[in-house]
């Protein structure tokens, strides 16, 4: 999506270069409680420190709610946050596919009704992804979800207990697709939904784009060509105040958005929930890798 962060940034008076710095209180960096989260929140706390800064960790505080009220009432100062999530659960507004325009969106009221600041949107864009085995994408001819709708009546879908009433679930592929399925199953988690999907007990599931399963098991994700699903693209939310007292803070956390992507977030993914490695570990092995940080 195109970086239109500079002018809000501007406004907000947030930006004063690269210098060291100068308040005693610790930065509180925090999380929700899934694994993307916990290391992008990691990747966060290593960059401050490595700049110098005081940090103290919040990771795995709940859900978007709870972290979302724990950063407006001090708690922590800044988390990682998806767009998409914020026009649905915060700002209330009404769905859209432009990225920019809902980036533009939430960004403005965080600044202006709530004194928080997004910062940078990275490449990763965890929004749903409806993803089917390569040989169903062979035999049926499916890269869009265009494709699948001309096929759906042959095929079981596994989602979610959500996913049957979501404007952008099964009513949403319904009134954009035209696609009805020959049965829906229904699984809490998300596993155990890949599980079945690769076992061939269902021929589409729904997950989200960052996934570690659709890289390792070579799945296929449709592409969403009528945009249907709003962008979730991921950035970090941080109270303006504290940016205010830390000139500099902007451009340390800034500097990771062009390093993260979708597949750079499945392989990452994949080495905590598949590996079984911490997520601290794998946040500052990235960063050396790229080289962010010095190892």
């Amino acid at each position: 999506m195109k970086r239109t962060i500079s002018s809000i940034l501007a406004a907000a008076a947030v930006v004063a270069g690269l210098a060291a710095p100068a308040a005693a209180d610790p930065i509180k960096v925090g999380s929700k409680n899934f694994t993307e989260q916990f290391i992008l929140g990691e990747m966060y706390a290593i960059l401050l420190e490595d700049a110098g800064y005081d940090v103290d960790r919040k990771i795995n505080l709940g859900g978007t709610l709870i972290a979302h009220q724990a950063l407006t009432t001090g708690e922590i100062d800044l988390y990682p946050e998806y767009t998409g999530t914020a026009l649905n659960s915060v700002v209330k507004g009404e769905v859209s596919s432009d990225a920019d325009a809902v980036y533009k969106e939430v960004s403005d009221y965080y600044l202006n009704e709530l004194g928080l600041v997004w910062l940078e949107p990275t490449g990763i864009n965890n929004g749903y992804a409806i993803v089917v085995r390569q040989d169903t994408a062979d035999e049926y001819g499916l890269k869009t979800l265009s494709d699948l709708g001309k096929v759906s009546g042959d095929l079981v879908f596994g989602g979610g207990p959500e996913f049957p009433d979501r404007a952008d679930g099964l009513p949403g592929l319904k009134a954009v697709y035209d696609a009805e399925f020959k049965e829906f199953k229904q699984f809490a988690k998300l596993g155990l939904r890949y599980d079945a999907l690769m076992q061939g007990d269902i021929d589409v599931a729904n997950g989200y784009a960052t996934d570690w399963q659709i890289g390792a098991e070579g799945l296929v994700p449709l592409d969403d060509d009528k945009g249907l699903f709003p962008p979730y693209y991921v950035a970090p939310v941080v109270r303006k105040d504290v940016l205010d007292a830390n000139p500099g803070m902007a451009d340390v956390l800034n500097s990771l958005a062009p390093h993260v992507d979708n597949a750079v977030m499945r392989k990452l993914n994949a080495e905590v929930e598949k590996d079984h490695e911490e997520p601290e570990d794998v946040a500052r092995a990235y960063l050396e890798e790229i080289g962010l940080i010095k190892n």
